[in-house]
Formats: C-alpha cells, sequence, structure tokens
C-alpha cells in the first residue's frame, strides 16, 4: 500500500502529525491538563473515573473520546469514495478542523472544558482524513503505532529478515512531525497561552488554501 500513495502524502502527513502534536500539548499543558489527539489514556481515564464513581470526570473523559468520534463521522460522511482523488471536500474538511480549533482556542481562553471536546473533534476528523487517504497505513493524531513499526523494523534487521525501507521513511516522518508539532506548540505556551494553538490552525488554513488551488488548477 505504502509504494502505491502519491507524493502529496508524505508532506501533508508530516504537516497534519505536526498540527496534532501541537494541540495535543496545548491540551496536556492548559489547565486541564488532557490529552486530546488519541483516546488511549482517555479510555483509561474514563474506566477509573467510573470505578471510582466520579461523575464529572466520566462526563469530561467520555464527553472528549465522543467528540473525536464525531469528528471521524464528519470526515468518514464527507470523504470521497476514493479518498486520493483531491477534491474540494478535503478543503472543506481542512477549513472544519480550522475552525474547530479556533472555537477550541476560545473555549480554552474563557475556562470552558468544551475546548478539549472542540479540539478532540479537530484531531478525529484530521486522523481520519490520513486514515482514509492511506488505506489506515497513516495516523498523524497518534504514534505507537509507528513507534511499534520501527520496532518490529529493528527486530527484523537483527534476524536479518526483509525490511520495509518505505514503511521505516513512513513512520519517521510522522513521529518527527507529532515530535516537531508538540515541541513548537510548548515553546509557543510559554510565551502567548492557548494563543499557541493559532500555529496549527493556520498551517491548517494554508493546507486547506493550497488543495483548493490544486484542484481547481487541475479542473481548467
Amino acid at each position: 500500500m505504502i509504494s502505491r500513495l502519491p507524493r502529496w502524502v508524505w508532506p501533508v502527513a508530516w504537516l497534519l502529525a505536526f498540527d496534532a502534536g501541537a494541540v495535543n500539548a496545548v491540551g496536556l499543558l492548559g489547565a486541564a491538563h488532557q490529552a486530546v489527539s488519541h483516546l488511549t489514556g482517555t479510555t483509561t481515564l474514563l474506566a477509573t473515573a467510573i470505578a471510582d464513581g466520579d461523575g464529572l470526570g466520566i462526563a469530561r473523559f467520555a464527553g472528549v473520546a465522543l467528540a473525536f468520534v464525531a469528528g471521524a463521522v464528519a470526515a468518514g460522511a464527507v470523504i470521497p469514495t476514493n479518498p486520493l482523488d483531491l477534491d474540494q471536500r478535503q478543503s472543506a474538511l481542512l477549513a472544519a478542523v480550522a475552525v474547530l480549533l479556533v472555537l477550541s482556542l476560545a473555549a480554552f481562553e474563557s475556562g470552558s472544558l468544551a475546548g478539549l471536546h472542540l479540539a478532540a473533534a479537530a484531531c478525529g476528523l484530521q486522523n481520519a482524513m490520513t486514515t482514509s487517504f492511506s488505506g489506515a497505513v497513516v495516523r498523524t493524531s497518534h504514534v505507537s503505532g509507528m513507534f511499534t513499526d520501527l520496532g518490529i523494523a529493528l527486530g527484523h534487521a537483527l534476524r536479518r529478515a526483509p525490511v520495509q525501507p518505505r514503511r521505516l521513511l513512513l513512520c519517521s516522518v510522522v513521529i518527527a512531525g507529532f515530535f516537531a508539532g508538540g515541541l513548537a506548540a510548548a515553546a509557543l505556551y510559554a510565551r502567548v497561552g492557548y494563543g499557541a494553538l493559532w500555529l496549527p490552525t493556520g498551517m491548517t488554513v494554508v493546507l486547506a488554501i493550497v488543495n483548493a488551488a490544486h484542484v481547481a488548477r487541475r479542473a481548467r
């Protein structure tokens, strides 16, 4: 599958992983200290909240999970049958991610936990986009799978089994993007607080504009 991915997937995967890493860093550094780009820890926190009978915790963690899923549902309802066929629907989805991030920023700055839900929805939406156009090979909002694949490849190398270099490169691209996004957002958060969300928002807007221009030019 990786060998059939078009060249544009690689930079887009890095950019979207950067965005997700940045959004997740802001969620963790903010008042709620909550991851929003993936649901592994959130699912565990929900389970412990249920075990403790913590109603507020249940509402908070279940809300984040449902918001992430809602974002993925929205993407699934809009993405073309062949997601590699770029059209303006991808531009619209990217614009929706940007809008969700702006709303999340406003909610965070007003002290509302709705910021978590809006940020999680944005991450679920963009992760569903990349999952769809890569055939589930690329997931940009979390990197556990990427690190697992790296470990498997190293194990194969130790026993001199064949290793897929393109797979290794793709894992490295996503991990590097996610890490760079977290690093940049953390540096910005120390200076401008939740305003750090303008970085992934702006990058998403630029990506939406580039896609829209590409589709329009190709249609001529």
